[in-house]
């Protein structure tokens, strides 16, 4: 769901004076960076429907803004950003919409494979994947067996997700793996998110204050920050300020302040 990097700006980048703000003039030190940006994308229908549109109209902007973030994120050498694209929950919703929103992975993924492959950026979908439709999963099977090689930034997309779900899928590959008793960090091996670093910084757009069964087990450190505007109105500008509200924070993990100071030198 990445854009036309270097050959054309989608209108609705151009339409968005903040986004236009040149990276050189962000005051963003690069060494506290998060080198995982996780988002939960809120807002989508609310935003559609101000404007007097169908919902589908708000998913369909919300693409635009991974996009841009995902652009953003190679600019500032962001190593993983994942993005809650389709809880289990979702599938509650109604029929015509669920059958929109996978029309649109597979319309995202068709359009923008190349260039995913041609920035180095590389799909990973966690979730239940077999649980989609054959379309779009056979679009994003495509996706990531295409992008296997990158090694650029990891674009996560949680798909059919549920961060108990999960929990419980990592357990019963622990027992089945017949190694015996595991530890937090062994665990880590099992979850869908296995071999990546842990979020070090959840953004949620519109407001909600909740996990809605995110990364239930990966967030247990992670800084989080909402804001809120709608997900298809979420801009660099938005971004920088999240990135400013994190690198103002002090990351103890259970230490004293002086402890932390002490560590830095």
């Amino acid at each position: 769901m990445i854009g036309r990097w270097s050959r054309e700006k989608s209108a609705d980048t151009e339409s968005k004076s903040n986004d236009s703000v040149a990276l050189e003039q962000i005051n963003i030190p690069g060494s506290v960076i998060p080198k995982h940006i996780a988002f939960i994308m809120d807002g989508n229908g609310r935003w559609a429907k101000d404007r007097g549109l169908p919902r589908i109209a708000g998913h369909r902007q919300g693409v635009s803004t991974v996009r841009r973030m995902v652009e953003i994120g190679r600019e500032l050498g962001v190593e993983v950003m994942t993005f809650y694209t389709f809880s289990s929950e979702n599938w509650r919703r109604p029929v015509f919409e669920v059958k929109a929103l996978m029309e649109l992975l597979i319309e995202a993924i068709e359009r923008e494979l190349d260039d995913l492959k041609k920035n180095g950026v590389r799909l990973r979908i966690i979730g239940e994947l077999d649980s989609l439709p054959e379309g779009p999963r056979k679009a994003m099977e495509r996706g990531v067996a295409e992008t296997a090689d990158s090694d650029g930034l990891i674009l996560v997309l949680a798909l059919s997700y549920s961060g108990r779900r999960e929990i419980a899928r990592a357990v019963n590959r622990a027992i089945a793996s017949g190694k015996g008793e595991v530890d937090e960090v062994s665990f880590g091996s099992y979850l869908d998110t296995a071999g990546l670093p842990d979020p070090d910084l959840l953004i949620r757009t519109a407001g909600e204050m909740r996990l809605s069964n995110f990364l239930l087990y990966q967030l247990a450190y992670t800084e989080i920050v909402v804001t809120p505007k709608f997900w298809p109105e979420f801009d660099r500008a938005d971004l920088f300020d999240c990135i400013r509200q994190f690198q103002s924070r002090e990351r103890r993990f259970g230490m004293t302040s002086e402890q932390v100071r002490s560590e830095r030198g």
